[in-house]
């Protein structure tokens, strides 16, 4: 099975700690093998995803600190592909980029900006595709979420994750949680 990583480029501990923390949660739960947080460290938000990952279950791993033209490298040397999320990019609705990025069958690194982005990221040079979420700005969670779901046709939505602590029981109305002595 493809194996799916996200690069999270261009955190900055003083003001993105909530969206790269949601930015981690999306990826984790919408199927992502995990999530390198490049060029930083944030413990907090690794403590937290950990956290999340012992009890909700799965096995995401969190990476800190890597440059992102090594992680880039080093992804295309193992023959990955590389897809950087963008508003510029082809729109995943009117194109058919996402058939393209699936049918070369290749592990995806998936690069999830917080900042503007330096111009050589939509180059082939660390690219293979630039892909849209639509072509108007909006939340780089919403695009991550979105391209997920789409790659993996909604399939990842309904999967039980292994070794859980808890799980939510759905219902119609209010909230009901299992823990993992009654599942």
């Amino acid at each position: 099975m493809v194996k799916v990583v996200v690069l999270r480029w261009g955190h900055r501990p003083q003001r993105d700690v909530r969206l790269t923390t949601h930015v981690a949660l999306i990826a984790r739960a919408f199927g992502a093998d995990g999530i390198i947080l490049s060029d930083t460290e944030d413990k907090k938000i690794k403590e937290t995803v950990d956290k999340i990952t012992r009890n909700w279950g799965g096995s995401f791993f969190f990476e800190m600190e890597t440059p992102w033209k090594k992680t880039v490298r080093d992804w295309k040397a193992k023959g990955g592909t590389v897809v950087h999320l963008t508003v510029y990019g082809e729109n995943v609705q009117t194109s058919d980029v996402l058939s393209r990025v699936r049918k070369i069958g290749k592990d995806v690194l998936v690069i999830v900006g917080s900042q503007k982005v330096p111009g050589e990221f939509f180059s082939e040079d660390v690219s293979d595709f630039n892909v849209a979420i639509g072509n108007q700005p909006h939340s780089e969670c919403a695009s991550l979420a979105v391209f997920l779901d789409r790659f993996w046709e909604g399939k990842k939505l309904a999967e039980n994750f292994e070794n859980a602590k808890i799980r939510i029981v759905p219902n119609e109305r209010g909230k009901k949680t299992e823990t993992s002595r009654r599942f």
